[in-house]
């Protein structure tokens, strides 16, 4: 993987730490998630920063489950992060942790702030302390319990942890000051009683701590120099420095970035998860999610979203991606290395009247123009086709270039065709066939008396395509920003009806039959295309649009998308 010439905030800060050697010019950063979902695409940002960061300075990157809130956090989630991490392409070494991992330390260091004066056991409930916190413009009130004793909150402290209180009667607070600007100093709490079956620790422990305490200190204990976060932690940041400094621990330096935003989608755990449970979705690996492993499945390379996360850069500002700078990473890409096929996703048969029955020809196909050491291969040719049904209209409108009665084109690397008549089903009147007559002398070049065409379309012989299914993909919300909704209304209002097109009689290339699961193609004129290995395994041939050829062609369906 290539070292990032970027440079940026964050990077600036860490040069300026180097030359004066703090942290004895180490560079140490972490990717902590909490395993409550499957990693979308904003966490592939904070992926390439962290882990980027640390490969540019020879430095390290550890990978963290902040497994603190057992209710809702699954072993499912903390193997699909792994697998994701590791896909993009970057490696952790052995340093796998959990903040689990550090519950005793964590509960030691509880001890500690009691016996410091700096944490006291408070029976007030969760709407008791909202209530006692403030506003932005009132300071908050002291709980009545703020002043017990260190040896009463020490006894208090060890009783929830033997589990003798229930659920919520008690928390451990920190002493700080009920005064201060910054709401979340007003005396947070640092641990609660919760009785979850923990994914990790089963049924030991009946206490939890909170976030910003366990994340703070579980950086101290790895030894990270540099936590970088994402802007929202930003107000938190004078928490976790008064916890590391009352202890006195090593004390990494907490830096913010602005999230990734990403248009016509949502980049919520909750949100996401709400889609999948109410079936609004597949599951998280649907590919129109913009989880990694649903962009995986969808067909994005990991080099593409690294790529992506690069070009976008790091700012301290909230700003919205255009998707389409998401999509013209992988657009670039494969277009590069996609090998090029034939593909007829919703067949017309054609019949080319003159063209001797039975005939096969083998013409000779380019395999890849960006690309000329990619070779080329056969296609055969015979007298019954498939071509699109989009691109023959018996009545056409003005500047429809594409096939129609007595017009003339030209099919990719074969013959010109002329339209001579059509075939109707008689109950329908729908049109079934389309004949045609072929001028052998126009073989793969243009006509030797010199006329010209006005389109060239793809095809497939009937005889010899193989049928696969294909499934077109559309933005998942029609809304350029789904989060932006009126009070009471669901974003769920701006899904897109139309994000999923099955197609079950698609007509393929022959040689696409033994396409191995997980590989990529641009199908001429339709798009780059991903064989999901998903449904492979189920003995089922499934090509998943990735995206289309052209990025004009995906404003204009945008565009359309929004004026519905």
């Amino acid at each position: 993987m290539e070292k990032s010439i970027t440079t940026n905030f964050i990077r600036d800060i860490i040069d300026e730490h180097i030359r004066i050697g703090r942290f004895g010019g180490r560079v140490h950063t972490r990717f902590p998630p909490e395993p409550n979902g499957y990693l979308h695409i904003g966490h592939a940002k904070a992926i390439c920063i962290s882990f980027g960061i640390a490969r540019d300075y020879n430095g390290l990157c550890n990978l963290r489950m902040d497994d603190t809130n057992p209710e809702k956090e699954e072993s499912e989630y903390v193997n699909a992060i792994i697998e994701d991490v590791r896909w993009l392409g970057f490696d952790w070494g052995d340093r796998l942790y959990y903040a689990s991992d550090y519950f005793e330390k964590l509960y030691g260091y509880a001890l500690e702030l009691i016996k410091l004066g700096k944490a006291y056991v408070c029976d007030l409930n969760a709407e008791q302390i909202r209530d006692f916190r403030g506003t932005l413009t009132e300071p908050g009130k002291n709980s009545p319990f703020r002043d017990r004793s260190v040896k009463e909150n020490l006894d208090l402290f060890e009783r929830m942890r033997k589990g003798e209180f229930p659920d919520g009667s008690r928390t451990l607070r920190a002493k700080i000051d009920m005064a201060s600007p910054n709401i979340i100093m007003r005396d947070p709490v640092l641990y609660r009683i919760k009785r979850e079956n923990h994914h990790r620790t089963a049924d030991k422990w009946c206490i939890y701590p909170m976030y910003d305490f366990a994340h703070c200190l579980s950086d101290s204990i790895e030894g990270i120099t540099h936590s970088i976060c994402t802007l929202e932690f930003e107000n938190n940041r004078p928490l976790y420095d008064w916890i590391l400094d009352q202890l006195k621990v090593h004390h990494p330096q907490q830096i913010e970035f602005a999230r990734l935003n990403l248009s016509h989608t949502v980049l919520s755990k909750r949100k996401l998860l709400q889609l999948v449970q109410d079936s609004n979705v597949e599951g998280w690996d649907d590919p129109r999610m913009p989880t990694i492993s649903g962009l995986r499945r969808r067909g994005y390379t990991p080099s593409s979203i690294r790529n992506f996360c690069d070009s976008i850069g790091v700012s301290k500002v909230d700003s919205i991606v255009d998707i389409t700078v998401l999509e013209n990473t992988i657009r670039e890409e494969l277009n590069k290395s996609a090998p090029r096929a034939m593909a007829v996703i919703k067949p017309l048969k054609v019949v080319i009247t003159n063209y001797p029955e039975g005939k096969t020809e083998e013409l000779e196909a380019i395999n890849n123009p960006e690309d000329l050491s990619a070779g080329t291969r056969k296609v055969p040719f015979s007298r019954e086709l498939y071509i699109e049904q989009e691109d023959f209209q018996e009545t056409p409108p003005p500047k429809f270039f594409r096939l129609s009665p007595g017009k003339e084109v030209r099919l990719r690397y074969a013959y010109f065709v002329k339209c001579i008549g059509v075939v109707k089903d008689p109950k329908t009147g729908q049109i079934i066939e389309v004949h045609c007559t072929y001028d052998p002398a126009t073989r793969g070049g243009d006509a030797p008396d010199g006329r010209k065409v006005k389109a060239t379309l793809h095809w497939v012989s009937a005889r010899h395509a193989i049928e696969a299914e294909v499934r077109l993909y559309e933005l998942l919300f029609t809304a350029r920003n789904p989060n932006d909704v009126p009070e009471g209304v669901d974003f769920r209002s701006n899904l897109n009806p139309k994000s999923l097109e099955i197609l079950k009689e698609a007509r393929l290339e022959p040689f696409l039959k033994d396409a191995p699961p997980g590989s990529r193609y641009q199908f001429e004129r339709l798009g780059y295309f991903y064989l999901d290995p998903v449904f492979a395994k189920a003995g089922k041939r499934v090509f998943n649009r990735i995206v289309t050829l052209k990025d004009s062609w995906a404003k204009e369906a945008k565009k359309g998308l929004e004026k519905r």
